[in-house]
């Protein structure tokens, strides 16, 4: 089911050497969280969510009875985006998600997940199984150890950059 191993160049057909390593490290991760993306999106598809909404499912999940707010399932989402409101409401529609007032501080919206939310779960985490059949095809357990280290080393480093202020960081 693997294909031959390719350099990022030579998957989007770039001729010349790329500026810099750090460059062909951005570009082949950003090319392989394209391939990823397509992956989760294909294997969600057939139980009716995103894999945001997976996400959100997920977070809901672990949360138990108890829920979250709205912003917290933000903060907790593993890509980060504005649109977590809009996700929620996309999930109370399919009654796979409840929201309602925090019985201790009214002014609080909590997020809980639903039974019919919690098999979809079961659904989705089936098919997810067959990621790991893909992914072991590829790397062995000492090459997922150590490309897990590496990219939350990589994570924590960019996650402290703040852009240039003022004049003159038009960089």
């Amino acid at each position: 089911m693997s294909r031959e191993t390719r350099t990022v160049a030579e998957e989007i057909g770039q001729r010349r050497p790329f500026s810099s390593p750090v460059q062909e490290l951005v570009v082949t991760l950003l090319r392989t969280t394209d391939e990823v993306r397509r992956l989760l999106a294909d294997l969600m598809e057939p139980v009716g969510v995103t894999p945001q909404q997976y996400n959100v499912l997920r977070i809901l999940r672990g949360a138990g009875e108890a829920g979250l707010p709205t912003l917290e399932i933000g903060r907790r989402m593993l890509e980060r985006q504005p649109g977590v409101t809009r996700l929620v409401d996309r999930l109370v529609a399919k009654n796979l998600v409840d929201r309602g007032r925090d019985p201790e501080d009214r002014r609080r919206v909590l997020c809980t997940i639903r039974a019919e939310g919690r098999a979809l779960l079961e659904a989705a985490d089936k098919r997810l199984e067959s990621v790991d059949r893909v992914v072991a095809g590829g790397l062995d357990a000492d090459d997922l150890s150590v490309l897990v280290h590496l990219l939350d080393r990589l994570r924590a480093t960019v996650g402290v950059w703040e852009p240039p202020q003022g004049e003159g960081s038009d960089a």
